[in-house]
């Protein structure tokens, strides 16, 4: 049965596959970082995820720390959540605090409504009452995605629908 964990060197193998065949689909986290990583780099690149969630860690000018969490399937990565732990006035307009993700031949099969799903507790964990999600006007999937989580709808900005999800 599906569930979110941290990352983890036992589905990082996984996460490396997913990218070798489906990198152009994935974030730059989960394809080009590491679709080229040897076995040896595989655990360095999950303690990068996992210290992505610290306020000290070192990122990239205008990101915040930010939890990743794996939707599994014992050691099979089928998707990912991608939860921020605060808004910049980018992420507010276009962005949102939560991101996420379903490995192609995974997709259509009620996985990314049961990952946002699960990982609403544990942003409610990090004393989040409410989550921003945005996606694309176009994107039916991810509106009914959100929606079943219990999204509302807050306005349309540049072509991105923006959400507000309770999460408890």
């Amino acid at each position: 049965m599906p569930c979110l964990i941290l990352p983890t060197l036992a589905v990082a193998h996984s996460v490396r596959a997913a990218a070798q065949t489906y990198g152009e689909d994935l974030m730059p986290a989960y394809g080009s970082q590491v679709v080229d990583l040897a076995d040896s780099e595989l655990q360095g690149y999950v303690e990068g995820l996992i210290a992505d969630a610290r306020e000290e860690t070192a990122r990239p000018l205008g990101h915040v720390p930010s939890t990743h969490l794996w939707w599994v399937d014992g050691h099979e990565f089928l998707g990912r959540v991608h939860i921020r732990h605060r808004l910049t006035p980018f992420l507010l307009e276009s962005g949102g605090h939560l991101g996420y993700h379903v490995v192609p031949p995974w997709r259509r099969l009620g996985h990314a409504t049961a990952m946002l799903g699960a990982a609403l507790p544990i942003a409610r964990a990090m004393a989040m009452d409410r989550l921003l999600i945005t996606c694309d006007t176009t994107n039916v999937a991810s509106q009914k995605v959100i929606e079943a989580n219990g999204g509302v709808l807050e306005d349309e900005r540049g072509g991105k629908l923006r959400y507000w999800v309770p999460t408890g």
